[in-house]
């Protein structure tokens, strides 16, 4: 049995860095301009965009990712979240085929796996920076790939001129693929990016204004008439209550600032549908964590780039020994697991004490690359299950080890099933994982 959704479509690309986050952004905005309720999803392990969604629509933006979720979790999410939306919009990852490989399998968590699970159309972003008809060639290649994915239409991004776009447009003619407009070179339109990505929106004070620049862009140069036509009904499979990763208790004490802010919101969501209550501090105030909380979790984020506030923070160390002396559980996730260990040393060599409630001692110093989705083995019972379960979730960061004396926490492995060195950390009743979890692997 299946159920029709809210209407929806893909904004997606032809490779990583064409563009496809600023024009999401702008259409975003621009639909919200125009009086609809627009509902953004991220496909994939993606803790940036979602932030910048959420400002373009007023809305939580909600990661979707056929790796790593279960079927019927990506249909509860989009039946849930988008059902009094006039547009579901989501963001595509990478480029539009994109994913992980398994036993040379075709890749598998892609964007075009996204778009043919909800029958959503693609508008796909081609950054024609020095091409013209190779252009109408990709486009083809991508409408021709795969024949339960849709191409509604192209977007031309980094146009040079009018001759240059008179160039083009006539090999999509000629295809018979539509183009739905052009946005031209302007550097108004790039976001400010560091080493895990774009800054992040809280960081950035004239987001509105940039936001209001995409928006004016994209009106002024794209078909919204056309785009929001061809979006279509999700194809929504039945949903099942109560899967998804159990809460760590029912008092969870969050923290929530720009030092901790990696956190996928759907975990969030099922916890407190579960009945678990939210309290979120600041670590960066030097604020400890609720003293009547019967967990603790610290999310990932940019601990590196506030090491010296943290290192200082005595409320917020005080307040985390207190509550692992009484066995609250405390668990750390990339930024989070970091700030539990004994020191870090920033990207100049300083090392900054820490915590101490892990052996942990890692360094940015010189920066090591740590990207890919992980399928962890629970080596012992704690927040993330019982021992012999597995989690599937997804690490990147640039930091590197420099010691662990801890119990592992868990077996690690990649997408394709090889063994990484990746086992997180466990001593009494604090643990943590360089991986992000997304939520249990389901049979």
């Amino acid at each position: 049995m299946t159920a029709t959704g809210p209407r929806g479509l893909m904004v997606a690309a032809a490779r990583s860095g064409a563009g496809k986050t600023t024009v999401a952004l702008g259409l975003m905005r621009a639909f919200r301009r125009r009086g609809l309720a627009v509902q953004p999803f991220k496909c994939g392990p993606d803790y940036i965009d979602p932030a910048f969604h959420t400002v373009a629509t007023g809305r939580p933006s909600f990661n979707l990712d056929t790796w790593a979720m279960a079927p019927c979790i990506l249909a509860d999410l989009v039946a849930c979240h988008a059902s009094d939306a006039d547009l579901a919009i989501a963001e595509g990852v990478m480029g539009l085929f994109d994913g992980v490989a398994e036993k040379g399998e075709t890749a598998r968590g892609s964007t075009a796996d996204l778009a043919a699970f909800f029958g959503w159309p693609v508008v796909l972003v081609l950054d024609v920076g020095g091409q013209t008809e190779t252009a109408a060639a990709i486009a083809a290649g991508c409408a021709h790939y795969r024949n339960d994915v849709v191409i509604a239409g192209v977007i031309l991004n980094r146009v040079a001129s009018a001759r240059h776009l008179a160039l083009i447009a006539p090999a999509f003619e000629r295809i018979g693929i539509r183009l739905f407009g052009a946005i031209m070179n302007d550097a108004r339109l790039e976001l400010p990016e560091r080493h895990l990505g774009l800054v992040q929106a809280g960081e950035m004070a004239d987001l509105e204004q940039r936001l209001g620049i995409l928006a004016d862009t994209i009106e002024a140069s794209i078909d919204l008439d056309a785009i929001s036509q061809s979006a279509r009904s999700a194809t929504l499979r039945p949903a099942h209550v109560g899967l998804g990763l159990r809460p760590p208790g029912q008092r969870i004490a969050l923290a929530c600032d720009r030092a901790f802010s990696f956190m996928y919101p759907h975990l969030l969501d099922h916890w407190r549908a579960s009945g678990a209550e939210i309290v979120a501090f600041s670590p960066l105030a030097d604020q400890a964590p609720d003293a009547a909380a019967d967990a603790v979790w610290l999310p990932g984020g940019y601990p590196e780039l506030h090491a010296g506030v943290l290192a200082m923070a005595q409320r917020f160390h005080g307040g985390l020994l207190t509550l692992a002396s009484r066995s609250v559980p405390i668990h750390g996730e990339c930024g989070g697991y970091m700030v539990l260990g004994q020191g870090l040393e920033d990207a100049d060599g300083k090392r900054h004490q820490m915590a101490g409630l892990l052996q942990l001692e890692t360094s940015f110093a010189q920066r090591s690359l740590h990207l890919g989705y992980r399928r962890a083995r629970l080596c012992a019972d704690g927040v993330l299950g019982a021992a012999g379960s597995e989690v599937l979730g997804h690490e990147f960061h640039y930091a590197r080890t420099l010691s662990t004396n801890d119990s592992p926490l868990v077996e690690c492995r990649d997408a394709a099933g090889a063994l990484v060195p990746e086992g997180g950390a466990r001593r009494g009743s604090v643990s943590g994982t360089f991986f992000h979890t997304i939520g249990p692997r389901q049979a």
